[in-house]
């Protein structure tokens, strides 16, 4: 348990899932993907978790995937569709952006509302490229320094 090969399966696994479905695996499913028993597959990914990846974490003092950056399992403001299906949520505003890579040569849409005027807010990306935003001219920010990112990640 632990090895290197072990973590990147497990990660490949939990994305890939997500990226299908929408949501995260339970560690009985990654078990089954895996083909390990279901108590180690509970234990690499509780492990995994643990490494301190940025955008990785679980709901407290469970065996539940809260965040796989970049997506959400924990429905957010940040609502994704891809061909027109919506069932990804973004980890964050910035986050939602990189869903795109998820997802090549498909157009990436994120509806959300401003979270200073609640504004409806629309974006249209594919392979790293802005198409489309409503309001034009739309920006991101962010109140936090970046020195103090990580003092504030939830579940810390």
């Amino acid at each position: 348990m632990g090895s290197k090969e072990l973590f990147d399966k497990t990660y490949h696994v939990i994305l890939k899932w997500m990226m299908a479905t929408g949501h995260a695996p339970h560690y009985t499913e990654i078990a089954t993907q895996l083909g390990v028993p279901v108590e180690e597959a509970r234990k690499t990914l509780h492990e995994l978790m643990s490494k301190g990846i940025p955008g990785l974490w679980m709901f407290p003092d469970t065996d539940y995937i809260s965040s796989f950056a970049p997506l959400s399992n924990l429905p957010t403001q940040y609502r994704i569709s891809v061909d027109g299906e919506q069932k990804w949520f973004g980890q964050c505003g910035f986050e939602s952006l990189a869903v795109c890579w998820l997802f090549p040569k498909k157009v990436v849409e994120i509806d959300a509302p401003c979270l200073d005027c609640g504004s409806p807010v629309h974006v249209e990306i594919k392979d790293g490229v802005v198409l489309k935003t409503i309001p034009e001219g739309v920006m991101g920010y962010v109140a936090v320094p970046f020195s103090k990112w990580l003092q504030r990640l939830p579940f810390a």
